[in-house]
């Protein structure tokens, strides 16, 4: 048998590896347009930065590695112009040379990955703009801030890549900017939870402008949409990536919903004994069987490795994608997994969530604080996604949410998890298990929670409710929500008569843990309905509009 994949990179070169692990008589060949091959996208922000020094540590493999270990054949700078799949044939163009031959296959494998998006922006084309997608992008960007040693920098879009060349950038000096056309940062985030790294942010000198496009580029600044000028002699624009189809496409590949290759959980395109992988295929969601494209470095290895089982008699299957990421910025940690609260309401879910803030490990133990926001499905209890920021040990919170999502956990189902418990690394009752007990309490319980909108929102009407600020009382004259009165927590009961148990009731205290036991003492008494504000004060008053 002889296959042949188009794209070197994370899935093409995993479906090789597979596949000669599979079939060890198997003629397999890669084509790859590119120069570099198996490269580490995901740690060019750090070389651009200079936290990896060595470039070649991100392209560790070549030709000649695959060839001595796997008995793969890889040409590089190899375009495939066509693929025909009737006599299963391909047209090739050695880009070295401009010879333009014929190949066959028996099995072909798609992997030719994405391209970034660039907008429609005048000046785009100068030689200080760049995007950052391979390689040869990085070595462009580290060549020429070496060249011209670039004081301003301007970042188009607030996505993984633009959020993490921001803190390398900031960590040699430069000034940095930037815009997002949508009215938060970090789109993936909900913006109750963007808030926090708005602020990460700022604190770190990095300007921001929301709600902004870049209309035109000149050599020494750009220009945006409200006509406001940015200094810019460096701009890097990271608005996205678009799957590579046009081969595929022409060939008579259907696309999916996304415009990615549809493929099924067997990396099957529509066009026999032909499979696509990677950033150039679609993939579906665990929790809602849709299709999404979320082109990841971890997705394409995965789905890489499937298809190169598939091709050769195996019988592997996809079994979907949560969209599960994290990154860092500056030293803080932002991770998610799942649907966010925005995508499970617009899916039809009747969502609860909340906001858990609690530290990593005890404080005495150096903990630092993170908040957790879980989006659940009130009718069924079931866990939907977790948004996380803070600074210690999220990532080993997000891959147990995660976990738990992938197995259509419950969110009583988190209390009863065994996890690893010792003061070096965790709290007695983990963060993970506080977030399931709250969710659980306001599924299952009278225990209801508040959102930080909600609250405005009803603030602001004229509808009659009571608002207890049941901090101590030199919190509460220090700040506290414009219409509550103070009645710390140690006084409440015997503050009861003066409150109405038939009027609507908020309890809220710095975080959420005195709120609700303030919500409880009420609930107890027989006082109706009564709420706790989700994330306490501190998250009420990064949320607040008119804050």
């Amino acid at each position: 048998m002889r296959l042949i994949i188009i794209g070197a990179v994370a899935a093409g070169t995993s479906a090789a590896a597979k596949a000669r692990r599979n079939d060890e008589n198997a003629e397999i060949l890669i084509y790859d347009k590119d120069s570099f091959i198996s490269y580490s996208g995901c740690g060019m922000p750090y070389y651009i930065g200079g936290e990896v020094e060595d470039a070649q540590k991100l392209t560790p493999r070549d030709s000649a590695f695959f060839k001595s270990k796997y008995n793969v054949d890889i040409f590089i700078s190899h375009e495939v112009l066509s693929i025909n799949h009737i006599n299963k044939t391909l047209e090739i163009k050695n880009l070295l040379t401009g010879n333009i031959f014929t190949d066959h296959y028996d099995k072909l494998i798609i992997a030719t990955g994405a391209s970034a998006v660039i907008p429609p922006v005048k000046g785009a084309e100068l030689k200080n703009v760049f995007t950052l997608r391979n390689i040869g992008d990085m070595n462009q960007i580290k060549g020429y801030i070496n060249e011209f040693s670039p004081k301003s920098a301007v970042i188009v879009g607030t996505g993984f890549i633009g959020l993490e060349v921001c803190e390398s950038l900031r960590e040699i000096g430069m000034d940095v900017t930037l815009i997002e056309r949508l009215p938060q940062v970090t789109p993936g985030l909900d913006e109750d939870m963007a808030v926090y790294v708005e602020e990460h942010l700022q604190k770190n000198q990095v300007k921001l402008f929301t709600g902004a496009s870049v209309v035109e580029i000149k050599k020494d600044k750009v220009i945006l949409d409200n006509g406001r000028e940015v200094a810019a002699d460096f701009v890097l624009l990271s608005t996205g990536v678009r799957p590579n189809t046009d081969l595929a496409v022409k060939a008579g590949i259907e696309l999916g919903a996304t415009r990615a290759i549809k493929v099924d959980n067997r990396m099957m395109t529509n066009v026999k004994d032909i499979y696509s992988c990677g950033d150039c295929s679609e993939q579906f969601h665990v929790v809602t069987g849709k299709p999404v494209y979320r082109p990841m470095g971890s997705t394409a290895n995965k789905t890489g490795r499937i298809a190169g089982d598939v091709a050769t008699g195996g019988d592997l299957s996809f079994r979907g994608i949560l969209g599960t990421g994290i990154f860092k910025v500056f030293d803080m940690t932002v991770a998610l997994t799942g649907l966010s609260e925005r995508e499970a309401t617009k899916e039809g879910y009747n969502v609860v969530f909340c906001h858990n803030t609690k530290p990593n490990k005890p404080e005495y133990m150096g903990g630092k604080e993170m908040v957790i926001k879980g989006i659940a499905d009130k009718d069924t209890g079931r866990l939907l996604g977790v948004q996380i920021v803070g600074f210690e040990g999220v990532d080993k919170r997000v891959d147990v949410f995660a976990t738990a999502i992938s197995y259509k956990a419950k969110v009583e189902d988190l209390f009863h998890l065994d996890l690893a418990y010792a003061p070096p690394f965790s709290t007695t009752k983990d963060p993970v298990l506080y977030t399931g007990m709250i969710l659980d309490n306001a599924i299952h319980s009278d225990r209801k929670l508040i959102s930080a909108d909600d609250l405005e929102t009803l603030i602001s009407s004229s509808k009659n409710y009571q608002l207890i600020d049941a901090r101590e009382a030199s919190q509460y004259e220090e700040n506290h929500v414009e219409t509550a009165m103070s009645i710390p927590h140690a006084k409440l009961r015997d503050a009861l008569d003066d409150l109405n148990k038939e009027t609507m009731t908020i309890t809220y205290c710095n975080k959420g843990v005195t709120g609700n036991a303030a919500q409880n003492i009420l609930l107890n008494h027989g006082f109706k309905e009564v709420y706790n504000l989700s994330g306490g004060h501190k998250n009420y008053s990064k949320n607040k509009k008119s804050f």
